[in-house]
């Protein structure tokens, strides 16, 4: 089989634990473009919350952001597909979600925005359930979160539901569930994802597939959490890195080491350049 495509997730799997791409994982996806395979990023972050790193490395050329709604090509700095929520499941979220009192955030075109009382507890106090800085540095805050998801209904990307109490999870991922036209995933262990009806990496994976002319037996995906396991499905050679949860490497074909282990690279250099 001939890898002509890698589509690789980012936190927690091309991201080692330090939040930067390692050298050998540069080194890696620099040897795999040399030979012609096609290096795509497919993460649940939107365009303006991706690394520095991403757009430092000229192997990388396209960006599957916000778990497949939106994907660009950072060469040329061009969107060109995007798959974002109708406006009758903004509408429907907007209705459930002002019955909670959760952190919300959602994408709108690349950028993500907050809700602003949240944003400044986090700016005065320094301290979040997640990581303070990252929201500080890549969210942008909004006086009525609820109100601003409305007056962009056309062009959400997707909602992001939080929660400090994990214990609540179980039950409002119940009724997210039910919501129309949206589908439901995560990215980390503390939020929910509310997407478009058909929004998914996989989906992303399958329009690149399209443009590049590559199919799906010569695609490899690596990833570590529920919103990848539908785009490893969609790959032919499903890769789970050693940190992934266990639903994710059940359906993997190869296990490799750990993000902080350079599991990425480990598995370019055994399909790709072994």
């Amino acid at each position: 089989m001939s890898i002509r495509l890698i589509a690789l997730d980012l936190d927690g799997t091309t991201l080692n634990d330090d939040r930067v791409i390692s050298e050998r994982t540069r080194r890696a996806m620099a040897q795999a473009a040399d030979r012609g395979v096609n290096i795509v990023i497919a993460t649940g972050r939107p365009l303006g919350a991706l690394p520095s790193d991403v757009f430092e490395i000229e192997a990388i050329r396209y960006a599957l952001t916000s778990n497949g709604a939106s994907i660009t090509d950072i060469r040329e700095d061009r969107t060109f597909y995007e798959n974002c929520l109708s406006p009758r499941a903004v509408q429907a979220s907007v209705e459930l979600l002002r019955q909670y009192d959760y952190v919300l955030e959602t994408f709108v075109k690349g950028v993500a925005y907050i809700e602003g009382w949240y944003y400044e507890q986090v700016r005065e106090t320094g301290t979040c359930f997640r990581n303070a800085e990252y929201i500080l540095n890549t969210r942008n805050p909004v006086p009525d979160i609820y109100q601003f998801m409305m007056d962009n209904r056309e062009h959400l990307e997707n909602i992001n539901v939080n929660f400090e109490n994990l214990d609540e999870k179980p039950g409002m991922y119940e009724k997210l569930i039910r919501l129309p036209e949206a589908t439901i995933t995560s990215s980390f262990d503390h939020n929910l994802e509310i997407g478009g009806a058909t929004t998914s990496k996989a989906e992303a994976l399958r329009q690149m597939g399209q443009l590049l002319g590559v199919k799906q037996e010569e695609m490899m995906a690596v990833g570590d959490s529920p919103n990848d396991i539908a785009m490893l499905l969609e790959a032919g050679m499903p890769v789970a890195v050693g940190n992934a949860k266990d639903e994710v490497k059940k359906i993997a074909r190869y296990v490799a080491p750990t993000n902080h282990e350079d599991g990425v690279a480990d598995a370019i250099e055994k399909f790709v350049l072994d």
